[in-house]
């Protein structure tokens, strides 16, 4: 079961990362306008973003093995079109509806592991989650690079989106075949692992049962994807309409009547889409903070080097994919170290991979200042950058069993979904944010400047992690809580 999950869950992921380089290629090979080539990245990452928490409480509601399924047939079926795709719209479109497959499955996958694993096993499930993630996020760029170097123009970028099918396929096989039978059912109802929900006794559970399609909460769904949607709108379009700035406040006022109405729903003994007082939990809300600021800041670095790679220093799509080989390979080596001994060492794991990411991302402008300056080879930053990759396996993977430890079964879903979400709203406020900066300075001074300018900027983004870091800690030592809290 969890290879099937860890291996979908690469294929959504690296759909984000492998179409980076295979951009240039759209343009030349679809004649795409800017703005088209914009929206290949921007319409995914909004679908994403919008569905996941909604397909979270779903997938709590009922059964998360179905709707994972459902999410793989989807994105299969969008990878195909996306590949085949005879103009930029049709490529947008099957990137949008791409998004929706990822935004179902990758809830579930969170979901599951929640369920079926319990105490050290789920440790090490988070530990190669955190692996996958890690490797998908830095790989993606160098095996884009190669199949465009092999398919050539026309060919190339269109092998990034199809080879994603094949995994599909096979997913689709393993888990008809391998997930708890039936697919569709309510995950406290499955045999492998007890929840409250099947205790008699529970009247949420009764609730919920009796409410039936009115415990998805479809107006806070609504509401949610909305507000999300406007949201992120603004970060992945404002370079083209800088009028969608008036969104933000659009944002914080859906927000604001979601909130009401979860509130209004619970009061009500009715189900809500998110359960409000697992903010309550200090290791949740943290934990939440701690990696929407994570990936705010970090996700950048990849962007940015891949500019500063081939813009400034004139290398290949394939070169510049090298740059994150060794990176990838550490980060899958800590991210399995970290899982393992996540119930012993706690939040001090994830402190220790923050201030490996901040060594990693100060060595890393020191390389670019005496590149800039004839004294080092821009190869070196594979050595710097293999640190931001020790780093990745030592915050997510262990950041998400803590985060999510306390989090009642019931609600696994939709609050990895929450988790997510953060995720994603993170890395399109960085990239925009990060970028910004980037091109001002880019304005008056070279790519060097430029890009130690962008690495200042994230440096301070994981400081404000780190403090965050720092105060669970804190608050997990005033509460007397072990670190870790595992349920038999």
């Amino acid at each position: 079961m969890l290879a099937v999950l860890l291996t979908t869950i690469f294929m959504s992921l690296i759909g984000v990362s492998i179409v980076n380089v295979a951009l240039p290629s759209i343009h030349i090979a679809l004649d795409a306008s800017q703005s088209d080539v914009q929206w290949v990245l921007s319409g995914y990452a909004l679908t994403f973003g919008v569905v996941l928490v909604a397909a979270g409480r779903a997938g709590d509601l009922m059964g998360r093995g179905g709707l994972f399924v459902v999410g793989v047939v989807i994105f299969t079926l969008a990878s195909i079109a996306a590949g085949l795709a005879p103009d930029a719209d049709w490529l947008n479109g099957a990137r949008f509806v791409q998004g929706v497959g990822s935004g179902l499955l990758n809830p579930q996958g969170l979901g599951m592991i929640q369920q079926y694993f319990r105490g050290e096993e789920r440790g090490r499930a988070f530990g190669y989650f955190g692996t996958v993630v890690g490797f998908s996020v830095a790989v993606g760029p160098a095996l884009g690079g190669l199949l465009i170097e092999l398919g050539g123009l026309h060919l190339g970028w269109r092998l990034t989106f199809l080879v994603n099918v094949p995994f599909g396929i096979a997913v689709i096989i393993l888990a008809l075949k391998w997930f708890p039978r039936p697919l569709f059912s309510r995950p406290g109802s499955l045999p492998l692992r007890a929840t409250a929900a099947d205790d008699p006794s529970n009247r949420a559970a009764i609730r919920n049962r009796k409410d039936g399609w009115r415990s998805l909460d479809p107006v806070g769904s609504l509401l949610l994807g909305l507000a999300v949607l406007a949201f992120l709108y603004p970060f992945v379009e404002s370079r083209t309409a800088p009028i969608t700035w008036a969104l933000l406040p659009l944002a914080g006022i859906l927000t604001w009547f979601w909130i009401l109405w979860e509130r209004r729903t619970a009061r009500h003994g009715h189900s809500p889409m998110v359960n409000l007082e697992i903010f309550s939990t200090a290791s949740f809300s943290n934990g939440v903070t701690i990696m929407a600021l994570y990936f705010l800041g970090t996700t950048s670095i990849w962007v940015l080097v891949a500019l500063y790679v081939q813009e400034g220093l004139g290398l290949s799509a394939l070169e510049s994919g090298m740059f994150g080989i060794p990176a990838a390979l550490l980060s899958s080596w800590a991210a399995d170290w970290a899982g393992r001994r996540v119930m012993k060492y706690g939040r001090r794991i994830v402190i220790g991979g923050l201030l490996l990411a901040l060594l990693g991302l100060l060595l890393s402008m020191l390389v670019i200042v005496l590149q800039a300056y004839g004294y080092a080879s821009p190869w070196w930053l594979l050595l710097s950058l293999s640190f931001i990759g020790l780093a990745q396996g030592s915050v997510i993977s262990p950041n998400q069993a803590l985060t999510l430890m306390d989090v009642p079964l019931d609600y696994a879903g939709s609050s990895g979904a929450i988790m997510q979400t953060g995720q994603r709203i993170g890395t399109s406020v960085g990239i925009a944010m990060i970028t910004a900066a980037v091109f001002f300075t880019l304005d008056r001074f070279s790519w060097p400047v430029a890009t130690v300018v962008g690495f200042c900027v994230i440096t301070a983004v994981v400081l404000v992690a780190l403090a965050f870091a720092y105060k669970d800690l804190r608050d997990r030592r005033r509460s007397g809580k072990a670190i870790y809290q595992a349920t038999a």
